[in-house]
């Protein structure tokens, strides 16, 4: 099974995962001020994600730019990989084309551990989109683990 097809259920019981509504060790963060870039092309392309509507879309034209900015913003210390194939483990059903992938590596060729963050790019049903980026950080955690690199 694609980790598209699971649910929150079926990852708390696959899994052994607990979920909590305790907050974050990012929720205290520091702000950062959006570049330039990120404003004027939000205020350029939003509008035309909204109004086509598909995930498709909204991963080109908003999320796309964003995480390329925060690339830049990290002086390209991180590889950023968008709809590459990510199988870690297909008999666990860990197995997908995520939107995007993060990994803690500069080099860009093919995904290296650690991968740090996954983004799904949701049109409207935010609970599915939950569960499949859940599957995704589970795949991660095995995926650096096997590497012997987890952060």
């Amino acid at each position: 099974m694609p980790d598209s097809k699971f649910t929150l259920d079926e990852l708390q019981q696959k899994f052994n995962i607990i979920l909590t509504g305790n907050k974050g060790k990012f929720n205290n963060l520091p702000e950062v001020a959006p570049s330039q870039f990120i404003l004027e092309a939000l205020d350029e392309y939003l509008p035309l994600a909204v109004a086509i509507g598909s995930e498709k879309a909204r991963s080109e034209l908003i999320v796309a730019p964003i995480l390329v900015a925060i690339k830049k913003h990290l002086n390209k210390q991180i590889s950023l990989f968008s709809g590459i194939e990510f199988n870690v483990d297909i008999e666990l059903g860990l197995n997908s084309f995520g939107d995007f992938i993060i990994s803690n590596s500069t080099q860009q060729f093919f995904i290296e551990s650690p991968v740090i963050v996954l983004v799904e790019a949701k049109n409207n049903n935010l609970k599915s989109g939950l569960a499949q980026c859940m599957a995704e950080m589970v795949a991660a955690q095995i995926f650096n683990q096997r590497q012997d690199n987890e952060e």
